[in-house]
């Protein structure tokens, strides 16, 4: 079994990882060595900051161990990810990889003798989703009947939100003039209007007033947001998309709480006074991808 999209993940799965996320939180104590002599690999092609870190302190704190690999210092710039992957299976338990191309991480999972965990791609981010969720549900007791607005620029944390929010019941409006073409997945957005709970729409001031959740993302990959080449680029899309920005005008006189999967671009797709306005919950949504990627992990590596 892997983590790749939460695409091939039934609601029961998905409620299941989330439930364990939060019993883990309350007492981690409990689960200090479950996974006692077993490794992860992690092997990172784009940048990092919460994945690694609450991937490593997960296995520390689960009784396991972490190995970081950097993609650059490794034979996978030389060698075929099949080949690599089919050894790394041999010496580790599972692997967690963030890459840039999605069908990497598949050839990866296909040539593994052990999990593969998706630790995010162009196409999606199923780890973040299943924090969001816990989040969520940590926050308001439930997930099914509620409604999260997702504004933003449609890429890979959008498509695990649409799934994960029409797996458990949660009613998903998406607020996207911009989609990331890497990131298109008719599919998905197919199989979401089914459920009858996905919805898109530009409207958002009336996206937004019956809301119970509030989320966005940066508008421009990290990975591009500092680079030279991709200015233009990011110019067009600030002036596109300020109009949509996150702020105290829009959100007057809703409730709704405010996540962000950060790193945030302050004053781009939110503002300072909605970051730090009472209904923010993005640093405790940022603190639980550490109980989630235990309860991932425990998941994938228990068997039941």
């Amino acid at each position: 079994m892997h983590l790749l999209t939460l695409k091939d993940w039934t609601p029961k799965q998905i409620e299941d990882v989330i439930q364990k996320s939060i019993e883990i939180k309350k007492n981690p104590a409990k689960y200090r060595t479950a996974l006692k002599d077993k490794s992860l690999a992690m092997i990172f092609q784009k940048t990092s900051t919460r994945t690694r870190v609450s991937f490593e302190v997960a296995m520390t704190q689960l009784g396991g161990h972490a190995l970081y690999m950097d993609w650059r210092t490794t034979n996978l710039v030389l060698a075929d990810i099949r080949d690599e992957t089919r050894y790394m299976s041999r010496n580790v338990d599972c692997i967690m990889a963030r890459l840039l191309k999605h069908a990497d991480l598949r050839a990866m999972a296909e040539a593994s003798r052990v999990p593969v965990i998706n630790g995010c791609d162009e196409k999606y981010h199923p780890c973040q989703a299943i924090t969001d969720l816990m989040t969520v549900k940590e926050k308001k007791g439930m997930l099914k009947g509620l409604k999260l607005v997702y504004i933003g620029v449609h890429n890979n944390v959008c498509n695990s939100l649409i799934v994960g929010c029409t797996k458990t019941g949660v009613k998903i409006t998406t607020v996207t003039p911009v989609t990331n073409e890497a990131a298109f997945d008719k599919d998905l957005t197919e199989a979401a209007e089914k459920t009858g709970l996905y919805e898109t729409t530009l409207d958002v001031k009336k996206a937004v007033r019956d809301a119970d959740i509030v989320y966005t993302d940066t508008w421009v990959d990290m990975e591009f947001f500092l680079d030279p080449k991709f200015k233009e680029e990011k110019e067009r899309r600030t002036e596109l998309m300020m109009p949509y920005q996150i702020n105290k005008q829009l959100m007057r006189g809703s409730h709704a709480l405010i996540m962000h999967d950060m790193p945030i671009h302050r004053g781009y797709e939110i503002s300072d006074d909605v970051i730090e306005s009472p209904n923010s919950i993005i640093y405790d949504q940022s603190e639980n991808r550490l109980h989630s990627a235990k309860g991932i992990l425990l998941e994938l590596l228990i068997k039941k």
